[in-house]
């Protein structure tokens, strides 16, 4: 069973878009569903990290909201920070489900038990995951992937009973 998520941010939490003001201020789109899930699997004794290769407060703003207590930022490596935080749980690779998008995911989505990516996830990577979901990045695609996770783990009814 998948004990530890971990999401990649842009093109899989969001579209992959970067917008800026005027003022050189950053926006992001942020999916509530996605959110949702996110806080449910949370909820039910499960972990989630972001793993991201970028630096943005609006992505600790959001994880922060959700409650993912496991942030990691302007990651180069992140196969590394990955084995270094499955360590810190005492988990296995077996154990962790990760969605990536690009080619930076690579290594990382090779080495954990289940591994997927948007339906817009570059080539290479759409060729490496287990499951190529049917959302874009950023339009549920998270969402997707926990509820597959759910679904194969026979978690359904413990997924909905943490808001019912």
């Amino acid at each position: 069973m998948i004990k530890l998520i971990v999401l990649d941010v842009d093109g899989c939490l969001t579209d992959g878009r970067i917008i800026y003001s005027s003022d050189g201020s950053e926006t992001k789109n942020f999916n509530v569903k996605d959110g949702l899930a996110i806080s449910s699997w949370i909820r039910m004794g499960n972990h989630v990290a972001i793993i991201t290769g970028r630096n943005s407060k609006i992505v600790e703003t959001r994880a922060n909201e959700l409650g993912v207590k496991h942030l990691f930022q302007a990651v180069k490596d992140k196969e590394k920070v990955l084995k270094e935080l499955i360590d810190s749980l005492e988990l296995k690779y077996y154990e962790v489900g990760a969605i990536g998008d690009d080619l930076n995911d690579f290594k990382m989505l090779s080495k954990v038990g289940r591994s997927f990516t948007p339906k817009d996830g570059v080539k290479e990577i759409r060729d490496i995951v287990d499951t190529v979901l049917t959302c874009n990045g950023g339009d549920g695609a998270v969402r997707e992937m926990i509820d597959i996770l759910v679904d194969e783990s026979d978690l359904r009814e413990e997924f909905m009973a943490v808001w019912l």
